[in-house]
């Protein structure tokens, strides 16, 4: 596995130490992997909540841990035990997810809904809900005067939806897409609930928010979606959304600094292939240009006087990409195989790439903030 990580760049993220049998922060220096973990930075929350942590990780001396290709290596669905292998960039933050932040996501949201989770309908209902909407949401600023307009005209035509309320009213959909600890990192498998027979991967833009809700950095996330299960009813969004090894993020978290800030995020391009064990290939994108809240208000609707995270918290932006291909048969669209090998990538983060298992198949998650903690003291850490 190739990270494809940029040749600058304040790199970090974290890596499993077969040696101390618990995870380290490490720094990208070069070609080289450096243990920064220290009494100041046992955590990757705690590196985030220093004001600069990209100069703070860039101080600390650190121990090499070798190259950087033969880490990414390891880090496949069964590695060799006795080496490291790359985890998720996050670790006691929980992950919050946006939903519903781009057009053509929210009217898939809407064929979901309507089809309650038949993808045979889904084409009769994709056209219906086109005739009536076209393009004119991309010009529609959630919440506005026009909003709320155009929300009135689609509840006469009975076209009125949950997923239309989040995508231009006054108020996004956040939701908790997975606990702290629980993401898997780059190379390992990712997870489909056994129940659901329509489901895509969703290439995301995660940032990485400390507790006083400044955004520190970015990396790239799926967050897997089971379209069956969230059409047949939103109140099923906890089924569809967190299951075992369903959320995966990484390879390494871009800290900003004075090569990399939001407004770079602002503009990054998401690409997105599938490539199924049955010779399939799926090709997506998503452009968070054409986000249609601005990250800044996605963090202000997530953290604030309403809702406080004193361990901060990573947040997937949601994506432009809803998948309409057939795969198997005609209207059918798509849905996901086992063995199917998930890569998204950015020029500016890298390459995040997964196989496709159902959610019992997956190693079971077992290291969480308990064990680290231990970890952590029997270390001297804390």
């Amino acid at each position: 596995m190739t990270l494809n990580l940029p040749e600058t760049g304040a790199f970090v993220g974290r890596v499993w130490r077969p040696d101390l049998a618990g995870p380290a922060l490490v720094q990208r220096r070069g070609d080289r992997l450096v243990d920064i973990t220290t009494r100041e930075t046992p955590t990757m929350q705690a590196l985030l909540e220093h004001d600069d942590p990209a100069a703070t990780a860039s101080a600390i001396p650190g121990t090499d841990l070798g190259s950087l290709t033969e880490i990414a290596a390891n880090s496949v669905e069964q590695p060799d035990p006795d080496k490291p292998r790359f985890l998720a960039p996050s670790d006691l933050q929980p992950i919050k997810a946006c939903g519903v932040t781009f057009v053509s996501s929210m009217l898939e949201r809407v064929i979901e809904e309507k089809a309650k989770g038949d993808p045979a309908k889904a084409d009769a209902i994709r056209a219906r809900c086109t005739e009536i909407l076209g393009d004119s949401l991309r010009a529609v600023v959630p919440g506005s005067k026009t909003a709320m307009t155009l929300k009135h005209a689609l509840i006469a035509e009975e076209m009125w939806s949950q997923y239309l309320e989040v995508g231009i009213g006054p108020d996004a959909e956040v939701f908790t897409k997975s606990q702290a600890m629980s993401a898997v990192g780059a190379g390992a498998s990712i997870g489909l609930h056994p129940v659901s027979t329509w489901n895509n991967p969703e290439p995301e833009i995660v940032l990485a928010v400390d507790s006083d809700a400044r955004i520190k950095g970015a990396t790239l996330g799926n967050d897997v979606n089971l379209r069956d299960v969230e059409g047949r009813s939103a109140l099923l969004l906890g089924k569809a959304k967190d299951n075992n090894a369903s959320c995966a993020i990484g390879p390494m978290l871009r800290l900003f600094d004075e090569g990399f800030d939001l407004e770079d995020v602002r503009q990054v391009e998401l690409t997105l292939t599938v490539t199924g064990p049955d010779g399939f290939v799926l090709k997506g994108s998503s452009s968070m240009a054409e986000i249609s809240r601005d990250p800044e208000d996605l963090v202000a609707q997530t953290c604030g006087p309403h809702h406080q995270y004193p361990d901060g918290f990573f947040l997937m932006l949601g994506t432009l990409f809803a998948p309409t291909q057939d795969r198997d048969t005609p209207g059918g669209g798509f849905t996901h195989k086992i063995g199917d090998r998930v890569e998204i990538s950015t020029p500016l983060l890298g390459t995040l790439s997964n196989t496709v298992r159902l959610s019992p198949d997956c190693p079971p998650w077992t290291f969480g903030t308990s064990a680290l903690m231990k970890n952590l003291a029997a270390r001297g850490l804390i």
